[in-house]
């Protein structure tokens, strides 16, 4: 299928590892130029030089902070004065610690927002009007399965990234005339470093070992494996394209059918 990508340009938020790598070189395949960002300068670098080495696509790679507006807009600009445009934005970022409502304070919880939820409002803000003019668009956010079945001892993220949900379900309606569609994709347990961290921090809580926590997540998921950063990907590649042009307003999970909520 032709996914009408080539030439088009797309940002995607903490992309030097993880599933934000994933979906960058995804898109680079499909012809699609790049701007990518994470606050590890030499880990961005590497990954704009693989992807560009691997694609032919273009990359810009810098080194910003997803919780800092100026470093947003600084992404922005750029991003429009070396190419001219924004098509695609994929907003994405890490997760908040392990721990349960009494282990945190105000200033966890104001950090979790800013990292999720206003870290997708100040992104989308930021390249929004671009896509209004251009009459074209399409805004891909990263969240988790916690939005449709919160899971335990994930609170600060199960609370801030629901609120991504909101945002995208009305600015998905205040955009669509404009030919911006606006999507949202909830990881389940994927090999991530990520997961590699929530695996740890469980198992010290339960007193066993990494594997059997893994093994208790396989158990728990019909497809009886954890998925792989390139399935994810492969989703958000075509809610980016030409292809996802009747799509707006959706939250899809990737999980291997974990999640047992009928919505």
């Amino acid at each position: 299928m032709e996914l009408g990508l080539k030439g088009k340009v797309a940002v995607v938020a903490a992309s030097s590892k993880g599933l934000g790598k994933a979906v960058a070189r995804g898109l680079a395949r499909e012809g699609a130029n790049l701007t990518i960002f994470s606050r590890d300068r030499k880990s961005i670098e590497e990954t704009g030089r693989e992807i560009s080495v691997e694609t032919g696509a273009e990359v810009l790679a810098l080194s910003a902070d997803v919780t800092k507006r100026d470093d947003i807009e600084r992404v922005a600009s750029l991003t429009i004065e070396k190419y001219g445009a924004v098509h695609v934005l994929v907003n994405n970022a890490g997760g908040p610690p392990f721990g349960y409502s009494d282990d945190f304070g105000y200033e966890d919880w104001k950090a979790a927002l800013e990292l999720n939820l206003l870290s997708t409002i100040n992104l989308t803000r930021a390249v929004v009007q671009t896509m209004k003019t251009q009459q074209w668009g399409r805004i891909v956010n990263i969240t988790s399965i916690a939005v449709k079945e919160p899971i335990d001892g994930l609170i600060l993220s199960n609370a801030s990234r629901a609120g991504v949900i909101g945002f995208a379900k009305t600015i998905s309606r205040e955009l669509a005339p404009y030919n911006v569609m606006v999507n949202n994709v909830c990881p389940g347990r994927i090999m991530t470093s990520r997961i590699e961290h929530l695996a740890d921090e469980r198992a010290k809580v339960m007193g066993v070992s990494k594997e059997e926590v893994y093994r208790e997540w396989e158990a728990d998921i019909p497809a009886g494996r954890l998925g792989k950063p390139s399935e994810l990907a492969d989703l958000v590649v075509f809610l980016s394209s030409e292809r996802s042009s009747y799509l707006t307003g959706a939250t899809i999970q990737v999980d291997g059918g974990a999640i047992r909520s009928l919505f």
